[in-house]
């Protein structure tokens, strides 16, 4: 049973509690009720289709945002083999808000980029929250430049509400470092795949955000300002969050019918923290796929496409028309 649910999981978590204490007290008393627990798991997935087919733009953040959710390193140790984490960005430190090394996924080597937000207080204090400073993008273009130079493709999975804001990442230049690696990532002459597993704040997740393909899980969200930022400057409070939230189109739907992500991943019924499996194996596939894809293109070819796939996103027109 499912005790971390969100507020509109509520009805869920209800049956939920109904369904294991019947199978407790058949197990307890010897007394057969399948009957009853199987029409309370009907009217379960009932519920469940019902509520989780309808969500709002806000409920879909919650998710992404669930403390459940799985984070870079589940993800690695479900879909890749061999992986060597590599460390520090040789100017400053090393940045634990955002991972990299080499590894293996069905024996095509990667490097896999990605943030890491961390599971309990002490372990998401190391790990800043998700939220990286300049390094980590340093470090990232590092590992970057050196699967360039050995012809290796590269993975980046975004989690960050944004990069770090404090004055100790401004002064060592974090709009600098985000500009740099956009830069780069847009000329990187190996294939290069996105894919947002939770939220995808602002500059934080451009900055190992430019790809040959660009995909967000079904629940994840990807927006230049969170909705509470967008809420304290448009409506100068933060309590217009969910209006924000659908004002923004965030959403892994909404991006991809403007053409702004090329793909969305699904999830299990109820959101990634439901089912690490069947998440690591959809995004697997998703992987595999693309690299396939990319991988019969040549160079030129490559960078033409994702030379591209920016320009032609967003709408404007030539002064003369």
């Amino acid at each position: 049973m499912n005790m971390n649910g969100l507020e509109f999981e509520k009805p869920i978590i209800e049956l939920e509690k109904k369904i294991e204490e019947l199978q407790n007290f058949t197990s307890d008393e010897k007394i057969n009720l399948d009957k009853e627990i199987g029409h309370l798991q009907q009217k379960l997935d009932e519920v469940k289709k019902e509520i989780y087919d309808n969500l709002t733009p806000w409920q879909r953040i919650q998710i992404a945002r669930h403390p459940k959710r799985p984070y870079t390193l589940d993800y690695i140790k479900l879909i890749t083999t061999d992986f060597l984490e590599l460390h520090g960005d040789r100017c400053f430190r090393d940045d634990k808000a955002l991972i990299g090394g080499f590894a293996q996924i069905d024996g095509k080597k990667v490097l896999i980029l990605g943030h890491q937000k961390g599971r309990g207080i002490k372990d998401q204090v190391i790990r800043n929250f998700g939220c990286a400073h300049p390094e980590g993008y340093r470090k990232a273009l590092r590992l970057m430049r050196l699967s360039e130079k050995f012809k290796i493709p590269v993975v980046c999975l975004i989690d960050t509400p944004g990069a770090y804001p404090g004055i100790g990442a401004e002064e060592r230049g974090q709009a600098e470092a985000i500009a740099v690696n956009i830069r780069e990532m847009s000329n990187l002459k190996v294939p290069i795949i996105v894919i947002v597993i939770g939220e995808g704040g602002s500059g934080g997740a451009l900055g190992i955000g430019v790809g040959d393909r660009v995909c967000v899980l079904e629940n994840a969200y990807y927006s230049v300002i969170s909705p509470e930022g967008c809420s304290a400057i448009l409506w100068k409070n933060k309590g217009s969050a969910q209006d924000a939230a659908e004002a923004l189109k965030l959403t892994a739907k909404d991006l991809y019918k403007f053409k702004i992500i090329d793909e969305v991943v699904s999830e299990p019924l109820g959101g990634a923290h439901r089912d690490y499996e069947t998440t690591a194996k959809n995004i697997k596939k998703t992987i595999l796929k693309n690299l396939t894809q990319l991988s019969e293109m040549d160079t030129k070819t490559l960078l033409d496409k994702r030379y591209e796939k920016y320009r032609n996103i967003g709408v404007f027109k030539e002064p003369n028309e």
